[in-house]
């Protein structure tokens, strides 16, 4: 019967601390993913948008505060990318075409940032927008020439690329929404484009008073 007892406390006593760790590890059950966590963690801390210069696809060059006053919704790619990033802006391109053409370059400009700098000149980044119907003015796309500052961005926005040496990258994809005061706010699952759009939608009204 003690023997019993015994194996009972240890068996509880492992599960406790199982359910201790799951629960730190998954940042209080909100967590289940290293990508979740991540993104979490994200949306509790805004990270500024650090300084950096655009280069678009018209060959202006800008900091973010080209865009003062005014949300950001944006996505991280480059134009050699045959899978994932194909996906990501037919998606952003769905959301552009849901959110009230009214609210275009006066509340929201959508972005599309390119973390390849030395192929995506801004010839190449104008071929590539005519895919998916972007105007290259309330949706531009732009690179960031310079390296460190690039890798600032990346690095404050949780956005992992990884090269794989044969001038391919693995990375994780979402939409990223920064507010008009230059904060991330929101991280978007971009398969949901529905819910990104009500999003967007819900929360310029809400700032106009609509």
């Amino acid at each position: 019967m003690i023997k019993n007892r015994q194996t009972l406390y240890s068996y509880l006593t492992v599960l406790l601390f199982g359910f201790v760790l799951f629960f730190v590890g998954t940042d209080g059950f909100t967590a289940y993913t290293a990508e979740t966590a991540r993104v979490t963690k994200l949306i509790e801390t805004q990270p500024e948008f650090p300084e950096v210069t655009f280069e678009d696809s018209e060959g202006r060059t800008y900091s973010i505060s080209e865009f003062e006053d005014k949300y950001v919704f944006i996505t991280f790619i480059y134009t050699g990318c045959t899978t994932v990033c194909i996906q990501l802006e037919e998606n952003m391109a769905q959301v552009y075409d849901q959110v009230p053409s009214e609210y275009m370059g006066k509340e929201i400009v959508f972005l599309s940032i390119s973390f390849d700098p030395t192929r995506d000149d801004p010839a190449t980044l104008n071929r590539y927008k005519n895919n998916f119907n972007s105007d290259g003015e309330t949706w531009r796309m732009a690179r960031i020439n310079d390296q460190s500052e690039l890798d600032s961005l990346l690095e404050e926005f949780g956005v992992i690329v990884i090269p794989d040496g044969n001038g391919n990258f693995g990375h994780n994809s979402a939409f990223y929404l920064v507010d008009r005061q230059g904060a991330l706010v929101d991280v978007m699952d971009y398969t949901e484009v529905d819910a990104a759009a009500n999003k967007l939608v819900t929360i310029i009204e809400a700032d106009k008073g609509e």
